[in-house]
């Protein structure tokens, strides 16, 4: 049998009306009657209504998140920390896992509206979403552009690729490659094959670079014999390029240099002899979050759009 409010009001001695204030922190309540109502929700294993609470009080307290993978370290980490931050504030979190599908991305983004959540943290990399343009929905992009009036926090791509490339040209190499991700997608990241592009160029060297794809090592391996310095724009690619180097007979770091990007702990872990770029993964949850919570009180006015957090160049035996 369903415990009605009514029935926790009975058990307390009060009326339901103060019972409804205590459930909604509405009003003045004697400490001693909100222990009353505690005890009597606690006694008859009464939980209140979200969903006619929120009405009441206009908010879920439902934070929509929607990546791409959450395989992926860098993903995984970061949802890891928003999920955390978003309930030491009170709140939930709705996730969504895209899996790179547009389609099921906009479905994703349907729901979570249909569903009211107070707002939405978007990084999964698809282009062409229009409904991001609703006017008044809360939102902000993890290294994605979502669209021109959303705000964007990443970490400083232009800096890391920079340090990354520089970091090989000082160790002796001369024949640099890079590894990226689709250029299809609308994200910061781009930042990091420019940054490439700008030292190689500064330092009178040939920029060669390769996307992410099937096989793409091997053919990167074959079609340069003389490669002597790999920077890849994730620390799994970078990952994959040692374990074909490896069974290549390359030796690291004498005749290979490599070095990834993303630094997550995980990638710490299993791979600590990898020298990478190290994103400020939680930094980067918190202004997410912070930045979303403004837009839902209302704070959106003068709101920077995109926020750029600084990166740290882990120099390790890859390098």
């Amino acid at each position: 049998m369903t415990v009605k409010l009514s029935d926790v009001a009975r058990v307390a001695g009060v009326s339901p009306t103060t019972v409804s204030r205590v459930l909604n922190n509405r009003g003045y309540i004697g400490e001693k009657t909100r222990k009353k109502v505690h005890e009597a929700m606690k006694e008859l294993n009464y939980f209140p209504n979200d969903i006619a609470r929120s009405l009441f009080i206009k908010k879920t307290f439902l934070i929509g998140v929607i990546f791409p993978t959450t395989s992926n370290p860098f993903f995984g980490q970061l949802i890891f920390h928003l999920e955390k931050i978003a309930a030491s504030s009170g709140y939930k979190i709705l996730l969504c896992n895209s899996e790179g599908q547009e389609e099921k991305e906009k479905k994703y983004l349907e729901m979570l509206q249909r569903n009211q959540v107070d707002g939405i943290i978007a990084g999964a990399h698809n282009t062409g979403i229009v409904e991001y343009n609703k006017p008044n929905l809360p939102l902000v992009g993890v290294d994605r552009y979502l669209s021109m009036n959303v705000p964007v926090v990443s970490s400083d791509n232009y800096d890391g690729g920079k340090q990354a490339t520089q970091l090989l040209i000082d160790k002796g190499c001369k024949h640099i490659i890079h590894i990226h991700g689709s250029l299809s997608l609308e994200t910061p990241a781009h930042m990091r094959k420019k940054a490439y592009e700008d030292v190689i160029r500064e330092n009178n060297l040939s920029v060669n670079t390769y996307e992410i794809g099937d096989n793409v090592i091997k053919k990167l391996f074959d079609e340069n014999p003389h490669v002597d310095g790999i920077f890849a724009s994730d620390d799994l690619a970078a990952a994959n390029v040692l374990r074909e180097a490896r069974q290549r007979k390359i030796n690291i770091p004498k005749d290979l240099k490599v070095i990834g990007y993303d630094g997550t702990e995980t990638t710490r872990i299993l791979l600590p002899e990898l020298s990478t770029v190290q994103q400020p993964i939680k930094e980067i949850a918190e202004v997410a979050f912070d930045l979303l919570i403004k837009q839902i009180e209302g704070e959106k006015k003068g709101m920077e759009l995109e926020r750029i957090l600084p990166v740290k160049i882990i120099d390790s035996e890859t390098t």
